[in-house]
């Protein structure tokens, strides 16, 4: 058996990254064109904040990548996400953004050599926090957010999972070993890892457990989080949880099928209500966030009017 102690690594500085903080879209930025069901959507976001139902919104890393993280980060700031859940990739694009304020290398250059997932500050920090936390009985995402917060990266203000830690939002992290480049690292400790993202998974199921007449985002996950969500919520229904009459929403470039019947389809034998949106990420979300301020614009209007009668 190979010997992961010799693995060696090199400083992240080294790396060229494919995102930098320039990319990042924010609030205010840009003007989508109105889409008909993603406005639907942000209806429903609405009426669930108003009514005190839950918001989750789980992700893959192209989210980030794509620089939608200040606009998630605004939404849950207003109130509109109650939980973020995501693969292991979610955390480490996270983090390092928070790092250098940078991430995504190009896999191909570093197949070469071998130091493609190499970076030592990614492997040892992330590691190192998740090592702990495990030991404490916490969460994977907890722990990387309290590690953002306790070594003051320069950048946490663009990270999910700092700003979770701070507004005590629920970040859970779902990691299939082996699939992470923090798996790489000789200080990765998998015992510890399998028990902080199963941490996480009883913490998401206890959000998917009070779900009824909220709204699941499933925002560029076409494996992991479908699968996490459909356990999630088979142990609440298992447990006697009354969760039904919730909204699903899948948004992705392709049409997927785990998404399809996970997200949209299954759910709807719970008297559920399932959209599938197609288009790129860049469009989608701030399509979303736009919808969202538009329909709050609306609602204070209304109400101003109505009272001044």
């Amino acid at each position: 058996m190979l010997d992961f102690t010799k693995i060696t690594t090199s400083p992240i500085a080294n790396r060229k990254n494919k995102f930098h903080l320039a990319d990042m879209i924010l609030p205010g930025a840009y003007l989508s064109k109105p889409i008909e069901s993603i406005s639907a959507i942000a209806e429903r976001m609405v009426k669930a904040k108003k009514n005190d139902r839950s918001i989750v919104l789980q992700m893959g890393a192209a989210v980030i990548k794509e620089g939608c993280s200040s606009l998630i980060i605004d939404l849950m700031q207003r109130g509109y996400i109650q939980h973020i859940a995501g693969n292991g990739a979610v955390s480490i694009h996270d983090f390092e953004i928070a790092l250098i304020g940078g991430t995504s290398e190009h896999v191909p250059d570093g197949l070469k050599n071998g130091t493609f997932g190499m970076a030592e500050e990614t492997g040892r920090m992330m590691n190192e926090a998740i090592n702990q936390g495990a030991s404490e009985g916490r969460g994977f995402g907890y722990a990387i957010g309290r590690m953002i917060d306790r070594r003051d990266l320069p950048h946490k203000e663009y990270s999910l999972a700092w700003n979770c830690f701070k507004l005590g939002i629920p970040f859970t992290i779902h990691v299939s070993l082996g699939c992470d480049i923090i798996h790489q690292h000789p200080l990765c400790d998998g015992a510890a890892t399998g028990a902080a993202t199963f941490t996480d998974f009883k913490i998401f199921t206890e959000t998917i457990s009070r779900i009824k007449q909220g709204v699941v985002l499933n925002y560029g996950s076409a494996v992991a989080m479908p699968e996490v969500f459909l356990k999630a919520l088979t142990i609440a229904r298992n447990l006697g949880c009354n969760v039904d009459r919730f909204t699903t929403v899948n948004f992705d470039f392709f049409n997927m099928y785990r998404p399809r019947t996970r997200i949209v389809e299954w759910p709807k034998t719970l008297d559920c209500e399932g959209f599938d949106i197609r288009g790129g990420h860049r469009q989608t979300f701030p399509a979303l966030h736009q919808a969202i301020g538009e329909i709050e614009k609306r609602t204070q209007y209304t109400e101003r009017t109505t009272c001044s009668v």
